[in-house]
C-alpha cells in the first residue's frame, strides 16, 4: 500500500512538473531587460522568450511579436527551444508509461512484478525528460549571465532572468522528484533460503 501511495505521489508531482514545463516554454518572459546604469528609469520593459519578444509599456499596453524565421535566431535559442520540446514530449511519454505500471490502474496486466518494472521504466523516462529541460534552462541562463557581465554589451541591451525560466526550472525539479519516486518502484526480489528445505521422510523409507 505504501508503494502504491508513493507511485501516486510521484505521478502527481510529475504531472504538475509537465504543466510547469509547458507553461514555461510558452511564456515570453525567459529574459527581461535589466535596469542597470542609465537604464534605471524607462517607460518600456522588454521581454524575450523562446517564441516571441514583447514590450510592456508603463501605460499597460503590451506589444508582442513572434519571431519571423527560425534561421534568424541564434543557435543557443534554437537549441533551448528544441530541448524544451523534447523534454515535454519525453515527460509526457514517461507519464503514459508510468500510468500503465501503477498499482492503482488496470493496465499492464495483473502481474505485480511486471507492473512495477513498467512504472520504474516510466520513472526513468521522466528523469530523462527532466534532464533535457534542466540542460535547456541552464544553458539559456548561462548565456544571459555571460552577456550581462560582458563589458562590450551595451547597458540598454542587458537582460536578466525572467519568470518563465524559473517556472521551467521548477517543473523540471518536480519531474526529477516524481520520476525518482516512480523509479523507486523496482520489484523486490524474493529472498532465497540459505539452507535447503528439509522434507519429511516418505513412507517408503520405513518399509
Amino acid at each position: 500500500m505504501a508503494n502504491s501511495g508513493l507511485q501516486i505521489l510521484g505521478f502527481v508531482l510529475s504531472l504538475i512538473g509537465l504543466i510547469g514545463l509547458i507553461v514555461g516554454t510558452i511564456m515570453p518572459q525567459w529574459k527581461m531587460s535589466a535596469y542597470v546604469g542609465d537604464n534605471i528609469i524607462t517607460a518600456v520593459a522588454m521581454y524575450q522568450g523562446l517564441w516571441m519578444s514583447c514590450a510592456f509599456q508603463s501605460t499597460g499596453q503590451i506589444q508582442c511579436k513572434v519571431y519571423d524565421s527560425i534561421l534568424q535566431l541564434d543557435s543557443a535559442l534554437q537549441a533551448t527551444r528544441a530541448l524544451m520540446i523534447v523534454g515535454i514530449i519525453v515527460t509526457a511519454a514517461g507519464l503514459g508509461v508510468a500510468c500503465m505500471g501503477m498499482k492503482c490502474t488496470n493496465c499492464g496486466g495483473d502481474d505485480k512484478t511486471r507492473k512495477s518494472r513498467i512504472a520504474m521504466a516510466g520513472g526513468v523516462i521522466l528523469l530523462i525528460g527532466a534532464l533535457c529541460a534542466i540542460v535547456a534552462c541552464s544553458w539559456f541562463a548561462h548565456n544571459i549571465i555571460q552577456a550581462f557581465y560582458n563589458p562590450f554589451t551595451p547597458v540598454n541591451t542587458k537582460y536578466e532572468f525572467g519568470a518563465a525560466i524559473f517556472i521551467a526550472w521548477a517543473g523540471a525539479f518536480l519531474d526529477v522528484v516524481g520520476g525518482g519516486m516512480l523509479a523507486a518502484s523496482c520489484p523486490k526480489s524474493k529472498p532465497t533460503p540459505k539452507y535447503p528445505i528439509s522434507r519429511p521422510p516418505s513412507s517408503k523409507e520405513y518399509v
